[in-house]
This record gives C-alpha cells, sequence and structure tokens, in this order.
C-alpha cells in the first residue's frame, strides 16, 4: 500500500538534474539571474561558473568578436573572465576602432548634449535639436528640430514619465520628457505631444533641479534664476502658458541663483546656491502656503562662484574655488573638505566607489572620500594629467573618468580605479577651439567642437562594436587622428568619416 504522505509529491529537485541540462538552463537566465544563482548553493555556483553559459552570454552579446582574455591567452582563463575583461574595457573605451561618425552642424557650437536612450539631444543658442542614434548608424541622417526658445537655452533636463501621471494612457510606457530652461525668462516642457511654456521669472531662468520633487500624489520640478527666486513648478498641470503650473515662489537668496539638487534622503527637500556661496534647504511640502523665506529650513555657505553641486543621501557636496565640501543636511555641519592648489572648474563623484574627481587647470584630481576630513590633508591617489586649459568636462561612472574643456582638441579617458589613461580622443580641429560638451553613456560618447569646415561638429562614437583592442596595437605619437594611438587606429580617418549637414 502506498504512503499517503508521499502521494502528490515528488522527491527530485532541480539540483538531481545533470550539469549539461542545468548549463542548458542556465543560458537562457539574465546575468542578474546568473550571479543570484552563484550565491545559492555550490551545484548552481558550479552552473553559473560554467564556460558553456558565459560563451553564450558572450555570443549574444558581441557576435562575430573572438574572446579575449586579459591575459592575451585562453590558457587557465575562463569564459567569464574573457566576458568581463571586454565588457569592462569597452565602457572604458579601451579600443581603437570604434563605429564613428563626424556631423558638421550649422550654428552655434552645442553646449549642452544628453543621451536619450536611443536619442542624441543638444541645444545651439536658443534651438534644442535631437539626432536618432539608429538613423546616424544607418547612415540615414534624421534630424529634428524641437523648437527653439528666444534666447540661449541655459539648462536641459531629463525627468522620466514613470515619474509623472502627464498622459494616462501612456503611463506604462518608459518614456522621458526634457525640460529646459532659457535667457529669455521662460522654461518649456518638449514631449512628443509638442511642448508647453511656463512663464513666472523675470530675469534669465539659469538653473533647474536634476531631479523630481515631491511623492506620487504630486511631482514638481524647480527653477532658479537672476531674479534670486526660486521657483516650483508642477509638472503635471495644464493651462495656457503654463500659469497654473507655477505652484510657490521661494525667496531668501540675495544673488543670482546657479544651481540646484534634490536631497537624496528625502525628495522633499531642495537644496540651492547663489553665486555669493549662499545655500538655502527648503522644505517644498510647505511651499505652497509658505511666506517668503519661512520655507527655508537649513541654511550655509560656502566660497563664492560655485562651480557644482550634487546631493547623495544626506550629504551635499559643493565645489567652489580651491575645495569640495560635504555638508550633512540633517545637521548642516560640515562633514569633510577637499583642498588642492588650483582653482576647481568641475566635479563629479561616485559614491558606490567612494571617489571623487574635481577639474582644475591642465589637469583633474581623483581622490579617495574615505581618506578625507577637515583635520588631516589628504594627497589625491591619481593626478590625471595631459590636459591644455581648463578641465571644464567632466563624467564619472563606475568603469571611467572622461576629461575635457574648451581650450583642449581632445578628452582623454581614464579608469576610475587607478586613473590610468585608457585613451585619447579627438574632438575639435586643430586651432578652431576645443570640446564645448559632451555626454557618455555606456560605450558610446558624443562631443561637440569645432571643425574648419563648418561652424562646429558633432563627433559620435560607439565602442560596442569594436574588435581592436589598445594591448594589440603599438601606440604612437600622431596627432592627425590621436594623440595616443596613431593613425593605425582608423577611428577618425577621413575615409571613415561620413559627414552630414543638419
Amino acid at each position: 500500500m502506498a504512503d499517503p504522505s508521499s502521494s502528490g509529491r515528488s522527491s527530485t529537485t532541480i539540483t538531481d538534474l545533470d550539469m549539461d541540462t542545468l548549463t542548458r538552463c542556465a543560458s537562457y537566465l539574465s546575468i542578474q539571474d546568473i550571479s543570484n544563482m552563484a550565491v545559492s548553493c555550490k551545484i548552481l555556483n558550479r552552473v553559473a561558473y560554467s564556460d558553456s553559459v558565459w560563451q553564450s552570454f558572450f555570443r549574444q552579446e558581441w557576435q562575430n568578436v573572438a574572446p579575449l582574455w586579459p591575459n592575451g591567452s585562453n590558457q587557465s582563463s575562463s569564459m567569464r573572465e574573457a566576458y568581463l575583461f571586454r565588457h569592462t574595457a569597452l565602457r572604458q573605451f579601451k579600443y581603437v576602432d570604434p563605429l564613428f561618425r563626424h556631423i558638421p552642424t550649422v550654428g552655434k557650437r552645442p553646449h549642452q548634449i544628453l543621451f536619450d536612450k536611443n536619442t542624441i539631444l543638444f541645444s545651439q543658442g536658443q534651438s534644442i535639436r535631437s539626432l536618432h542614434i539608429d538613423d546616424l548608424i544607418d547612415g540615414n541622417i534624421s534630424v529634428a528640430n524641437r523648437g527653439n526658445h528666444k534666447a540661449r537655452v541655459t539648462c536641459m533636463r531629463l525627468f522620466s514619465l514613470n515619474d509623472t501621471y502627464l498622459y494616462q494612457s501612456d503611463s506604462g510606457r518608459d518614456d522621458n520628457i526634457l525640460v529646459t530652461s532659457s535667457s529669455d525668462h521662460f522654461i518649456r516642457l518638449w514631449s512628443k505631444g509638442g511642448s508647453r511654456c511656463f512663464k513666472g521669472h523675470n530675469a534669465p531662468v539659469l538653473t533647474l533641479s536634476d531631479k523630481l520633487l515631491g511623492d506620487d500624489t504630486g511631482k514638481c520640478f524647480a527653477s532658479g534664476g537672476e531674479d534670486g527666486t526660486v521657483r516650483l513648478w508642477s509638472i503635471n498641470c495644464t493651462g495656457k502658458r503654463g500659469q497654473q503650473a507655477l505652484k510657490a515662489t521661494l525667496y531668501g537668496h540675495e544673488n543670482v541663483v546657479s544651481l540646484m539638487s534634490v536631497a537624496g534622503h528625502k525628495t522633499s527637500l531642495l537644496v540651492s546656491i547663489s553665486n555669493n556661496g549662499k545655500v538655502r534647504i527648503w522644505d517644498t511640502t510647505t511651499a505652497s502656503s509658505c511666506i517668503r523665506s519661512s520655507c527655508c529650513v537649513g541654511m550655509t555657505s560656502v566660497p563664492i562662484a560655485p562651480v557644482g553641486m550634487k546631493c547623495h543621501e544626506s550629504l551635499l557636496y559643493v565645489a567652489a574655488g580651491t575645495s569640495v565640501t560635504a555638508i550633512d543636511l540633517r545637521t548642516m555641519n560640515r562633514a569633510f573638505t577637499i583642498v588642492q592648489k588650483s582653482k576647481i572648474h568641475s566635479f563629479e563623484f561616485l559614491p558606490s566607489k567612494y571617489s571623487l574627481c574635481t577639474g582644475g587647470t591642465d589637469s583633474a584630481l581623483l581622490w579617495d572620500m574615505r581618506r578625507v576630513s577637515d583635520t588631516l590633508k589628504v594627497e589625491p591617489k591619481a593626478e590625471l594629467e595631459g590636459h591644455v586649459g581648463h578641465v571644464k568636462l567632466l563624467h564619472m561612472d563606475a568603469h571611467k573618468v572622461v576629461t575635457g574643456g574648451p581650450d583642449d582638441l581632445f578628452v582623454n579617458v581614464w579608469e576610475s580605479d587607478s586613473g590610468a589613461q585608457t585613451n585619447s580622443l579627438i574632438c575639435s580641429a586643430p586651432d578652431m577651439g576645443g570640446c564645448s560638451a559632451m555626454a557618455v553613456d555606456g560605450c558610446r560618447i558624443v562631443t561637440a567642437g569645432d571643425d574648419d569646415r563648418v561652424n562646429a561638429v558633432l563627433r559620435f562614437r560607439d565602442f560596442k562594436t569594436a574588435t581592436c583592442h589598445v594591448s594589440s596595437l603599438v601606440s604612437e605619437q600622431s596627432s592627425a587622428v590621436s594623440k595616443f594611438w596613431g593613425s593605425a587606429s582608423g577611428s577618425d580617418s577621413s575615409s571613415e568619416e561620413s559627414d552630414f549637414q543638419i
């Protein structure tokens, strides 16, 4: 007689399957799933590290590309190491043959660039323009003029539609909306359905909040400008010329409001700073009922003429003068200060790696935030040398640091951990100025500069399909293509340039 307690039950588990079957099934999973498998049990850990699984990932990601291992050979190396080596090297631009497009533009030099997924957005004077990357790769340029302000565009921000309810029927779409400010006193919100104009400032609008404020019941963004006011705008309101969108006007600054950032630990807190170094923290939950400066819940000051400000969790980082100061927004006490000899022209930080980078004159400095304090003089862990002029353009992510400036013909690429240089990319013609703007997204980079044939030029590079690793070439000095890799790369050679007039 059968045991009733075993009725309908199976004693077979997934670990009873043979290794070939498990690896076959694992090849259909995502890398995140494989990472979870690796810490579940010893058997699934073996599956997660098997060569067949990582070979499948490699082929899916990079068809017709031969694996390259860190030591230059496949002996005693796994396919997992080959995958991770290429994944990291691509994001550090360690290849000399990226997909390259040279795009002349008519008008002023682009001074702001954003990646919006598969679209490049850039501003030229008072115009907002966009370029589709798929069309660019295929050689069929599709340039759209989103529209114009009446004066120079001063700031561009992208906000996710998932954080708003602008379009109820499209609530499931993962799209972004573009918000721009201008010297014409106006703010414009751009979407696929057109644009809306927000009016309220009495002088040029210089800056926008880097994130949306508020909770799901009502999102808003902030603006600041030469009139010394901070204004809050509902992103969901409609109405002619946006009159109904203005939620509050916050007073308290006595000078031009130049920078803004939303607190990381509390999205209702907005930090603003003026050119005279005065910092104000606003509680926007009470903004609609506050009188003049009563919404201000914290104040401090930093050296004049701040060049950068960002929040992470409860810390505020401000770069001004020759220092970067970290302030605890909960107590308004200074956590630490980094001081360098020359003036800071740009800064970025990477909290996940406790790294901070400052752009100075002719070089940039990489700092370890775990070693800094107000009582201990700390040397930077790396100096990123070889620049011309001020380093005003700076990008930093988990793999790389990209630096450039308006006087430098090249943008330089560095490893974010060690500060070792990995590449140098030309962005402007000789004697025609340097890099006016750049945007970096994973394996892709767009730079704006001057050209000897037209007013300005965009240079687009996509390293995803690159195959020639820098370690496979002998470094040669050549100013014709790259001061780093020489003409062997061919990445910027005139024979491969595709010129498009837009």
